[in-house]
């Protein structure tokens, strides 16, 4: 009589198997994917206005996840007992995918994802507001490291700034947010639901905002829409897969392999060359965070350890 409902329970929550390289693997291949999204949204945006081509990714997002949105499919996954915080995030998202997206219209793509891998940064602060963590001196140093490099590749006031750079900080922010709500919504709601709710969120409010800016798109700019929509979802998904197998501090370095990605495409289709200074400022963002996810394996180990000393009540 029970089984049915174990098995969905199953479904909904995997458990999680200690295999660090079949994560790593994941990892690395998720960049692939996104490094491959990126690329495609900077192509497009050459013709299409960055609102279009976020529209367009998230209706491919959407479609993608249809079947657990229809109330009929026994896939229905849209019950949520944390219904503002999906929204939210679902903003987040999508806030951190358009100003990425609108970034790559004016900067080298090396620079723009270099910029946007500052958000571990971001989350390092807004843990303190909403999660209420304790971050210590040396995590607080590393940060500031990683703003250093966020400084010598943005270079203010030098004929090398442009007012487009901040965008991919924006991005960082929303990013970081969405992470933050992820970590608030984690352990009560299934990941198909969050992701539904992120693509059913970010749908809405931009089908309200493209007939302002709406150019008819090529069916050649349409299919490469439907790429990014399908390479982003895709790429999220593997890292969702991923964290079933590492840890984050294990799995979180390799992430930094879509800087190796996006640079080399961005090269060979665009003739970007990333120069010295992009290089200098990526190696002092990438330290930090490598830094930040060593500082949070140390931490979770002591509360871990601490769990492990207290007494049962």
């Amino acid at each position: 009589m029970h089984m049915p409902e174990k098995k969905q329970q199953a479904r909904r929550a995997p458990a999680r198997v200690d295999h660090p390289f079949k994560g790593i693997a994941l990892v690395l291949l998720s960049t692939v994917f996104l490094g491959c999204s990126d690329v495609t949204a900077k192509y497009l945006s050459t013709s299409l206005p960055s609102i279009e081509i976020t529209w367009i990714r998230f209706v491919t997002f959407a479609l993608m996840f249809t079947p657990v949105m229809l109330p009929v499919s026994p896939l229905y996954a849209m019950r949520t007992e944390r219904l503002g915080l999906q929204l939210m995030r679902g903003a987040a998202l999508l806030g951190s995918s358009l100003f990425f997206i609108t970034s790559l219209r004016f900067l080298p793509i090396a620079e723009a994802s270099a910029t946007g891998f500052v958000s571990p940064l971001f989350v390092t602060a807004l843990s303190i507001i909403f999660l209420s963590e304790k971050v210590g001196m040396r995590r607080w140093i590393a940060t500031a490291i990683g703003l250093v490099g966020v400084m010598i590749i943005l270079r203010p006031g030098s004929s090398a700034f442009h007012v487009a750079a901040f965008f991919p900080i924006v991005s960082a922010f929303c990013w970081a947010a969405a992470l933050i709500l992820t970590r608030m919504i984690s352990g009560r709601e299934a990941v198909v639901t969050t992701m539904a709710y992120s693509a059913l969120t970010g749908l809405v409010i931009l089908t309200v905002m493209v007939p302002f800016v709406w150019v008819t798109p090529s069916w050649t700019a349409i299919g490469l829409g439907i790429v990014i929509g399908v390479a982003s979802t895709v790429g999220q998904w593997i890292v969702v897969l991923a964290y079933r197998y590492g840890d984050a501090s294990v799995l979180a370095p390799f992430s930094y392999t879509q800087l190796l990605w996006v640079s080399i495409l961005g090269f060979f289709l665009f003739g970007e060359l990333p120069d010295l200074w992009t290089i200098v400022g990526a190696a002092f963002i990438v330290a930090s965070g490598l830094y930040i996810a060593h500082r949070e394996r140390v931490r979770r180990a002591q509360l871990l350890v601490q769990a492990e000393r207290s007494p049962n009540p």
